[in-house]
């Protein structure tokens, strides 16, 4: 068979099957190989040929020719080396350096995607493909603009069932987050050579998506099965979004880590691990209930990581300070006169943070205080202290730990004893971070607390710690000591 398209192609040998078509070989005029896709024109497929731009996003396979023959749509792309699934029916599980390799390549392609509003929704090795030394996305069968409006074929529930997300089997709209958890299944498999649910039928499969916990990951570092862990969690806003996996599997160590620094990490890996458990019990039914519930469970596993990430970098660096445990994870470290304390995450009750006359320009799941304190000065100074609140503070939808400070407005000048201070979600600090003159305002931006990176936030309270300690904690010389503004959505 011969194609008459921009260029003319000739057609081989029937070489693979994609979302909704088949794949062959073909040769240009010029004898350029590459690969036909056909798909049928039936009601929906026409999707395909949305994506035949994808100019600029990285690690997709390009489509170099397109058109239409007789009743099929036609798509001429590359023609890979081969395909991820082939990679790894030929090496069964992978070496940890490998599977980093292949996972940064797809998540780079999908925070590219998320750029563009594009959910793949169809994330497996067989439509990831190796193309000029790089594992690349192909078969945009099933993705959709994540914005557009969900028509009658759609392919709304569409998908691998090995790697479909608890939202698409309750037929809810897929996100972003949707191929984070296909990418966590993947990731999954690389490591272990087996995915973590393995159906055999389709109704087992909605079963153990829906409510089954994977089994522990046996191969993966402790930080990098927590990622994979977060990525597979049943809320999607929890689960991190794209850039965040990509910025963290760059953060994997090559050697793993050794001493109480691997026995904390494999702590806490079993901790994000019992949190995701009871996070696959909650009702399959959608709920708001149920997706606070969820959100609530994975900030608790997310705030564990933090919390004891901060504590052994203190005790490690002051190991004769004295240490007591608090309750759901929160701590307090003394030396000498000086004492941080890391409240437990306390849950935020919605009507609280925001009612239907006072909306508030996110929401908070849960929060907890970092506070420093000393002996009181002689201007009556007794240190500070800062909220950590698990939020979609920066982006819709998208929950994790951010940390911030709150001061009060300079036209009302008041003594305090804390400044910055810290406040739990309220009326007080919602009108902090909304419109308009309030009695507080924000005193520090809204940092995000990304695991695996929290050098900054450790370097920074381990300084005031030492201060404090020498009796050099002073009251910051302006307010707010960093400019706020941006760092939250209003």
């Amino acid at each position: 068979m011969r194609l008459a398209l921009n260029e003319e192609w000739a057609v081989g040998a029937r070489i693979g099957d994609g979302g909704f078509g088949a794949v062959f070989e073909a040769e240009n005029t010029a004898g350029e190989k590459a690969a036909v896709k056909l798909v049928p024109k039936t009601p929906g497929t026409e999707r395909e040929m949305l994506f035949t731009d994808l100019d600029g996003i990285h690690n997709v396979v390009p489509v170099i020719d397109s058109g239409e023959h007789e009743d099929q749509w036609v798509l001429v792309m590359p023609r890979a080396e081969k395909s991820l699934r082939d990679h790894l029916q030929e090496h069964g599980q992978l070496p940890l350096n490998e599977a980093v390799a292949v996972l940064s390549d797809v998540a780079e392609a999908l925070a590219d995607l998320k750029d563009r509003e594009v959910v793949h929704r169809d994330l497996k090795p067989e439509n990831i493909l190796l193309l000029g030394g790089r594992w690349c996305l192909a078969d945009f069968g099933i993705a959709r603009y994540a914005e557009a409006t969900t028509a009658q074929h759609t392919y709304k529930g569409g998908g691998s069932l090995p790697y479909m997300a608890p939202e698409v089997w309750k037929y809810q709209r897929a996100t972003g987050a949707t191929d984070i958890y296909a990418l966590g299944v993947l990731a999954y498999e690389l490591l272990e050579g087996a995915r973590p649910f393995t159906g055999p039928a389709e109704h087992d499969y909605q079963e153990q998506h829906l409510h089954g916990t994977p089994p522990p990951l046996t191969t993966a570092p402790p930080l990098l099965a927590a990622l994979i862990t977060e990525c597979l969690f049943r809320a999607p806003q929890g689960r991190p979004a794209a850039g965040n996996v990509l910025a963290r599997l760059g953060q994997i160590p090559a050697a793993p880590l050794s001493g109480g620094l691997a026995a904390l990490a494999q702590a806490n890996q079993g901790a994000v691990a019992r949190q995701a458990e009871a996070d696959r019990r909650a009702s399959a039914h959608a709920t708001e209930a149920d997706r606070r519930m969820a959100l609530l469970e994975a900030a608790t596993a997310s705030f564990s990581f933090i919390a004891d990430a901060l504590l052994t970098a203190l005790t490690a660096a002051a190991p004769s300070a004295e240490v007591r445990k608090g309750n759901q994870g929160g701590w307090t470290v003394r030396i000498d006169d000086a004492q941080l304390t890391l409240s437990g995450p306390r849950e935020t009750a919605p009507e609280v943070w925001r009612t239907t006359s006072t909306p508030a320009p996110f929401d908070v799941i849960a929060s907890a205080i970092l506070s420093l304190k000393v002996p009181a000065n002689y201007h009556g100074y007794e240190g500070r202290s800062h909220s950590l609140w698990y939020a979609d503070a920066q982006t819709e939808d998208q929950y994790q730990w951010f940390e911030t400070a709150f001061m009060d407005t300079p036209l009302r000048p008041t003594a305090k004893t804390m400044e910055p201070f810290a406040l739990n979600p309220h009326h007080e600090s919602r009108g902090a971070v909304s419109p308009g003159m309030n009695m507080h305002q924000v005193a520090w931006p809204f940092i995000p607390l990304v695991i695996g990176d929290l050098d900054e936030l450790i370097s920074r309270w381990a300084g005031w710690l030492a201060q404090a300690a020498t009796g050099q904690l002073a009251h910051p010389s302006t307010m707010p000591e960093r400019d706020p503004q941006g760092s939250w959505r209003r």
